[in-house]
């Protein structure tokens, strides 16, 4: 059995994601990782690009434990293969030729064919795309963003996952294999 992720929001409503190991599994690890040991609670939505996607953060969600980036999910292993990205699936962002970001998944609201083999499908919802429909039309404004050409726009008011909660159903999961000594992309926060 697949193992589970919901998302509470703060609004009441909740988003179920089946996580997908046997197609994403260093990205489901990495997922889980972060989810459990709370790194996506209390996380506001960064990023809404009507008809593109929602990206949950661009920042490592404000934490140092999550600035690290995973390997191509498909180099890793070649014999996975890259499942197609669509409105209801769940998916890792990423940085180009340093690796994919650790744990900044994002909901893509369009088919996305370019995306198959560099941003991988890990995840699909079960439940709740009702509320993926709504975050795409909340009102944003865009943001200074210190990457050229990418398009940022954040919520006016503020869009909230108060607590992602797993249901692993007995299995333990590894932590993710990281990239050594990456480039820290200059959109994730300083820490001293």
């Amino acid at each position: 059995m697949n193992p589970k992720a919901t998302l509470y929001m703060a609004n009441g409503s909740k988003v179920v994601i089946e996580l997908l190991p046997e197609h994403a599994p260093n990205t489901v690890n990495s997922f889980i990782f972060a989810a459990k040991n709370g790194y996506l609670d209390n996380h506001t939505i960064e990023r809404i690009v009507p008809g593109n996607w929602i990206d949950m953060s661009y920042t490592a969600f404000g934490h140092k434990e999550c600035q690290y980036l995973i390997p191509n999910e498909f180099q890793l292993n070649p014999d996975v293969v890259p499942l197609d990205s669509h409105p209801g699936c769940v998916c890792m962002g990423g940085y180009g030729e340093a690796g994919l970001a650790s744990c900044e998944f994002f909901f893509p609201l369009r088919d996305c064919p370019d995306h198959k083999g560099i941003y991988p499908v890990f995840g699909k919802v079960l439940e709740g795309m009702e509320e993926i429909w709504r975050l795409e039309k909340v009102e944003t404004i865009p943001v200074d963003f210190p990457i050229e050409g990418v398009e940022v726009n954040e919520p006016v008011e503020p869009q909230v996952v108060e607590k992602v909660e797993l249901e692993l159903f007995g299995v333990e999961y590894p932590e993710p294999i990281r990239v050594e000594n990456p480039e820290i992309p200059v959109c994730w926060p300083k820490f001293e």
